[in-house]
């Protein structure tokens, strides 16, 4: 769970796109993420197949360990991607998500996911339904519910997805369970309370944290979500 680690209680925290860095100066920014106090680094991973766009993989993944002590989130936006998740939990990753539709296997990808020794995450598009992860929630630490269609930052969020937020906080709130629910696209400024409302307690922003003054934009993300 994200939680405030002085007071162990559950928070809001924020996980910075990396998407949306200068890769020239990924180090430095980085190194402003963190000194601005976002708590994790979010890592996309695209095959140019289950997604029309190509980004990064596992030897960048190995700078960006040294870069930073914070949760790396790794989401994985490939086909069948049980066969990558060994090389990125070595690699430095401290949750790997993958996507429902993309896993013939979905329940085996968790558990392999789980052996590796790191956390679980499932990811669901914006108009795949829930109950496509519902019986395999026993086995997730997060739920990442895509804000937009993936692929490419920068776009608007879809205004149903926020409902499709409150149904799965309904839903791990009615069974017990202990999952962080994350939202990834097009959230900013203007409407990150409004995913937090509906249930989200992680947020992924890239294009609103690495447009302009990178450690304002956190410190604002940052007094929203707590």
């Amino acid at each position: 769970m994200c939680v405030n680690t002085k007071e162990n209680k559950p928070m809001n925290c924020l996980a910075p796109s990396i998407l949306s860095a200068n890769f020239a100066n990924l180090e430095e920014q980085i190194k402003i993420l963190d000194e601005a106090g976002a708590q994790y680094v979010h890592f996309d991973v695209m095959d140019g197949n289950f997604v029309p766009n190509i980004s990064f993989g596992v030897p960048v993944l190995n700078s960006v360990r040294k870069y930073t002590d914070r949760m790396i989130d790794v989401h994985l936006m490939v086909d069948e991607p049980i066969r990558f998740i060994p090389d990125f939990a070595e690699a430095g990753a401290d949750i790997i998500t993958v996507h429902a539709e993309a896993c013939k296997h979905l329940d085996r990808t968790l558990e392999y996911i789980r052996e590796q020794g790191v956390l679980a995450g499932v990811a669901l598009n914006p108009s795949t339904p829930l109950s496509m992860i519902e019986w395999v929630l026993p086995k997730v630490d997060m739920v990442l519910i895509m804000t937009v269609n993936p692929g490419f930052g920068g776009q608007r969020l879809i205004p149903y997805t926020l409902e499709k937020v409150a149904q799965i906080k309904s839903l791990i709130e009615k069974k017990g369970y202990k999952i962080d629910i994350e939202v990834d696209g097009g959230i900013n400024l203007s409407n990150v309370n409004k995913a937090v409302e509906a249930g989200a307690n992680i947020v992924v922003a890239g294009s609103a944290v690495f447009g302009g003054d990178i450690a304002n934009n956190v410190e604002n993300f940052l007094e929203i979500l707590n």
